[in-house]
């Protein structure tokens, strides 16, 4: 079985997507934005540009998100209004004519591609998807498994807690998609291991849900920022030994890949070791604009985790449908499942699949 453990179904991006307010959602869109791999264009002539005009460097919350009339166009654009130019963000494929993605267009291309199931993750930008990853899978329960959404930074309170419960009672949702960089929306209030957050740890655990966790170097953006989330984490995994963890998107290149290869600090290698962890590979999204398809520079930090942490901790993921701004959905599976050489049949099958069925106990 082939399992897609990173995809998205959304209602179209110019609506609320979930959020109370269309506002708010624009926000989180905008401030998702501000540190992008996508192309930046002015619209006037095609020049290159970037997205320091979104956003005030010294402010990483969303306070710090400036007034250019920032806005969802069409063929997978945001679009700014910077100095009197308008500007264009190729942030999702061009041939998206209008900022939507039904169950039915990801089924479709799971056909196409040969894949059996997706898991589909609820990014605020994206839409606080609870309601519609859950009527995916009542829908499509053999092909897509829905994951809940909840306000990152304000995850302990009560009005959250009351969320996750009926997600999970109610919605038969089975995991939490968790982005530390959408703590921003009220400021970065404190460290994910703080005190406010241990309710929320301890509802995770208790229930059995999945936390399909993005880290994030915010809201510093270096090394000591990353690390310090690292830190956080591990301080929640050892008080909560229960906890399964799914780490989404791959280690960050930049910081532990520089030569071509990981090499992790001794704290990060630790926490990867979890028992109850896995980590995604998920590399054209992030690299695609830079590298070209197969991507072998991928390949071989598939070939670094493999080594340092087991076959049996990695799972495939794409980010569909953004993904294919870079490539097609096929490719974002063909990279791994008709290259990686250095893996064995069986590892391919667990990378593929199999360890992401276990983990969440898909068609079991």
């Amino acid at each position: 079985m082939i399992i897609d453990c990173h995809a998205h179904v959304f209602t179209h991006w110019i609506g609320a997507c979930g959020h109370p307010t269309r506002d708010i959602h624009n926000r989180y869109l905008q401030r998702m934005i501000t540190r992008t791999a996508a192309s930046t264009f002015r619209t006037r002539d095609g020049a290159r540009a970037d997205t320091q005009a979104l956003y005030r460097a010294e402010d990483a919350g969303w306070s710090g998100l400036t007034d250019v009339d920032f806005r969802v166009g069409r063929f997978g654009q945001l679009e700014f209004t910077h100095q009197g130019e308008d500007h264009a963000i190729q942030y999702m494929p061009v041939g998206m004519q209008e900022m939507t993605a039904p169950p039915e267009l990801m089924l479709a291309q799971m056909m196409y591609a040969g894949v059996d199931h997706c898991l589909l993750q609820a990014g605020g930008a994206y839409g606080a998807m609870t309601e519609m990853n859950a009527f995916a899978q009542q829908q499509y329960p053999q092909r897509m498994s829905g994951l809940m959404h909840v306000d990152e930074a304000m995850a302990g309170s009560e009005r959250e807690l009351v969320k996750v419960d009926h997600a999970f009672d109610v919605l038969k949702l089975r995991g939490l998609y968790f982005n530390v960089d959408s703590m921003s929306r009220h400021g970065f209030p404190w460290p994910l291991d703080a005190a406010p957050m241990a309710p929320f740890w301890d509802k995770l655990e208790r229930l059995g849900i999945v936390l399909c966790l993005e880290l994030s170097s915010g809201p510093t953006y270096d090394l000591a920022g990353y690390m310090g989330h690292i830190t956080a984490l591990k301080n929640i995994v050892a008080r909560h030994k229960d906890l399964r963890l799914h780490l989404a998107m791959s280690p960050p290149v930049a910081f532990f890949a520089k030569g071509g290869r990981y090499e992790f600090p001794a704290e990060l290698a630790a926490l990867y070791r979890h028992e109850r962890l896995v980590l995604e590979v998920t590399f054209p999204i992030t690299y695609g604009g830079l590298w070209d398809y197969p991507y072998p520079e991928a390949q071989a930090l598939i070939e670094s985790l493999r080594d340092q942490l087991g076959a049996d901790r990695l799972v495939w993921g794409s980010d569909m449908p953004n993904v294919e701004r870079f490539c097609t959905y096929r490719q974002s599976l063909d990279y791994v499942r008709k290259y990686c050489p250095f893996l064995t049949a069986r590892e391919k099958d667990l990378v593929l699949g199999d360890t992401c069925a276990a983990f969440y106990g898909i068609g079991g």
